[in-house]
């Protein structure tokens, strides 16, 4: 996915903050508002980080609907503290969440209002977050329901060919939502049918146990990378749309776009 260039950096914060004692590093994109807008808080794959093309995008795309968007690294990833083979697990990167969050609604240039994106690994953490905050709406990418075998294929594959391992790895990563799905509720899911990373099948078990509204969006002859241009498009212009539109539904009269 091409990184679009940036058009928004004299309104980009640079925040940092911890979890678990980690020193985590993220940039928060504001639009040009005159009240303190909703904000979309982004949760990258397992060997990703916050530079993702798609967050990137996102984030261009909310300012230009007066949408504040948070990228963050994940704890031993990118500028963030930790050593990757270390710290890496399920329950960190929830835990890396539930902080970002915390300190995201405790500014006063944002309007407390929470709206989450999540991409593969990530986007399971983000449905984990569905129970614990007022969370208005969730976007997420080939995100997995619980540790499968081709996962742990990826994950190996992946850490042989980057500098990156985990040890332990089915121990520290093992994850299983299925239990809070049908407390989950306005989420968009996009999942490409050829994905041989995630199954399809998954996003079809989010979607059948979560809460209206819900929408599935398959992206025909999709890949795990979301490589195809036009599923590039569909995804950014759609995710916009579903945020705008939690937001609006989850306090109109705080804010509306």
């Amino acid at each position: 996915m091409k990184v679009h260039k940036m058009n928004i950096d004299k309104l980009c914060k640079k925040i940092t903050f911890y979890s678990d004692g980690l020193r985590l590093s993220g940039t928060l994109h504001l639009p040009v508002v005159a009240s303190a807008p909703p904000v979309v808080i982004g949760s990258h794959g397992l060997f990703s980080n916050s530079n993702s093309p798609k967050q990137i995008e996102l984030a261009n795309k909310c300012n230009a609907c007066k949408i504040a968007y948070f990228r963050f690294d994940h704890r031993g990833c990118g500028n963030s503290e930790g050593d990757f083979d270390q710290v890496t697990s399920f329950k960190g990167r929830c835990h890396d969440m539930i902080n970002a969050i915390k300190i995201i609604m405790a500014r006063d240039d944002t309007a407390g209002q929470i709206s989450l994106f999540g991409s593969s690994f990530g986007g399971a953490v983000c449905v984990s977050m569905g129970d614990l905050f007022n969370i208005a709406s969730i976007v997420t990418f080939a995100a997995p329901v619980l540790l499968s075998k081709s996962i742990l294929k990826a994950v190996d594959y992946a850490a042989k060919a980057s500098p990156f391992g985990i040890a332990n790895t089915e121990k520290k990563i093992n994850f299983d939502i299925s239990s809070i799905l049908s407390k989950t509720s306005n989420i968009l899911l996009f999942h490409g049918d050829a994905d041989d990373v995630v199954p399809f099948s998954d996003a079809m078990k989010i979607y059948k146990k979560a809460e209206w509204p819900k929408k599935l969006i398959k992206q025909i002859r999709g890949d795990h990378m979301m490589g195809n241009k036009q599923h590039q498009k569909e995804f950014s212009r759609e995710a916009v749309i579903w945020f705008k539109k939690g937001f609006e539904s989850n306090n109109k009269s705080a804010y509306t776009v």
